[in-house]
């Protein structure tokens, strides 16, 4: 039976619980692996559910979130969690050198929104920071998220990209994420660091995300767009949990695991189910597109299972939550996008 409420979380502080409510299995294998975990952007929209996970999950470890940390209130928050915090800027190579190498590091920096506007910070940002955190940290052992944004589009019918996939996504921000990963294959060839590259797609936060973009169109009666009508999607409780297990997976050369959920899940068909909650007549636009960014998570399913909650229990959550008008991080996925300018 889940845990999980049927329908709704009552508040953010609700919603941040569930998200950071670590699994038994997890709660059985982070206390044993060797050393602490440093969380490096930690700031971001998953860092600090995460890195509280972890924390719930291993009691007795330090966990350490570096960050620039320029949300009001978020170190705050780490610190009443029990997470130790470290300000940094990670463009600064010498304030990296200085930080405490712990055996167990979580790399989550990247920049994706506004990149069209500056696309040489975005470089900067995907590949120049990786660099000097991985030089830094080469003696530790990595899980690196990255995007599936560095597949090309696949054939909707075709179960979605493997970790084979040759990488030649469209659009230059794909490129520099492609970049990111290079750069820690790089550290594996010249230092031996062992690591995990997540290719994530879609994470799921009833905030943010695929779902909630889905769902604030439908209740307002804007069009859906439909030219990218195909998607994979997981709720960030479960892409968490799954997250931090795959220390286990961490070799050299790096592992690649994709990480979402299992379904080809249809544009469309969430609209309509929201429609059906909100008693609206979802509008759309455009046509569905024969192929799209999509992953095979066969080799993720096959290491932990099927993701706890199902896509039709986050689609519950969603409706609830926009319909009750519990907030947006305002940042929308553009998940539409084919050309992959951000």
């Amino acid at each position: 039976m889940s845990v999980y409420p049927e329908q709704s979380f009552a508040d953010v502080e609700a919603l941040e619980e569930a998200l950071s409510r670590p699994s038994a299995a997890l709660c059985d294998y982070l206390p044993s692996i060797d050393g602490d975990i440093t969380f490096l952007g930690v700031g971001g929209k998953i860092g600090p559910s995460v890195a509280r996970m972890a924390k719930r999950a291993a009691p007795d470890k330090r966990i350490i979130g570096v960050a620039r940390f320029t949300e009001p209130g978020l170190r705050d928050k780490l610190e009443s969690w029990g997470i130790e915090t470290i300000t940094c800027d990670l463009m600064d190579r010498d304030a990296v050198d200085a930080l405490e190498k712990t055996e167990n590091a979580v790399y989550m920096v990247a920049r994706k929104f506004g990149s069209e506007e500056n696309m040489a910070l975005t470089w900067a940002m995907n590949v120049l920071v990786p660099s000097i955190v991985a030089e830094a940290f080469c003696d530790s052992r990595f899980v690196m998220y990255s995007t599936a944004c560095v597949y090309p589009f696949v054939d909707v019918t075709s179960g979605g990209a493997p970790e084979s996939q040759r990488l030649d996504p469209p659009g230059e921000y794909a490129m520099s994420c492609v970049g990111r990963e290079r750069v820690f294959q790089h550290a594996a060839n010249t230092h031996g660091t062992r690591s995990v590259i997540l290719r994530l797609s879609y994470a799921l936060d009833m905030r943010y995300g695929v779902l909630h973009d889905i769902a604030q169109a439908v209740l307002a009666g804007a069009p859906v767009p439909l030219d990218m009508g195909h998607c994979n999607v997981i709720w960030q409780g479960s892409a968490n949990d799954v997250a931090l297990r795959s220390l286990a997976l961490a070799d050299n050369p790096p592992c690649l695991l994709n990480l979402s959920g299992p379904e080809i899940a249809s544009v469309r068909r969430i609209a309509e189910q929201f429609g059906v909650i909100f008693g609206k007549e979802p509008v759309f636009s455009g046509v569905e597109q024969g192929k799209a960014w999509l992953v095979d998570t066969s080799v993720q399913q096959r290491h932990f299972g099927y993701p706890e909650v199902p896509l039709s229990q986050v689609i519950n959550w969603t409706a609830d939550w926009v319909a009750g008008g519990r907030g947006s991080l305002g940042k929308p996925t553009h998940f539409e996008v084919r050309d992959g300018s951000y």
